[in-house]
């Protein structure tokens, strides 16, 4: 198990050091964060164009329902996402890139602000699990 988080560590260093050296043009904190505003607008508009434009998912928006005597433990079995279908080849491409570029411009802001990107993902993933269910933010 230790060698599978010291491997997961050094990729995420490299990716944060990658990303430090390839970052070239937009090296202000502000440009980088209007690229990582742009980032978010993208990716949004990559799940929204697999909906309706290519069609491979359908998103059904409505209210949450859950029983009234349901156990917060239990809330995850009754929760819907939303979503009919599944990405299709060129969609689910689309949005990994978007994704990714959006991770690139996280760890730009990382490194101009001299945070540590493996740190902040740690730090959550231990506020998440120590929260657990009760992480409804």
């Amino acid at each position: 198990m230790e060698v599978i988080t010291m491997s997961k560590k050094i990729i995420k260093s490299s990716f944060q050091k990658s990303v430090e050296q390839y970052l070239i043009q937009h090296r202000s904190i502000l440009d980088v964060l209007s690229k990582f505003q742009e980032s978010n607008a993208r990716v949004n508009r990559a799940i929204i164009k697999a909906s309706t434009q290519c069609g491979c998912v359908k998103i059904k928006s409505e209210k949450q329902k859950f029983p009234s005597n349901v156990k917060l433990e239990e809330i995850h079995k009754y929760i819907n996402y939303q979503l009919e279908g599944s990405l299709c080849d060129n969609c689910k491409e689309i949005i990994e890139t978007e994704l990714g570029s959006n991770l690139f411009y996280t760890a730009a802001i990382c490194n101009i602000l001299d945070l540590d990107f493996d740190e902040i993902v740690e730090k959550e993933e231990e506020r998440i699990s120590t929260l657990g269910i009760y992480n409804l933010s």
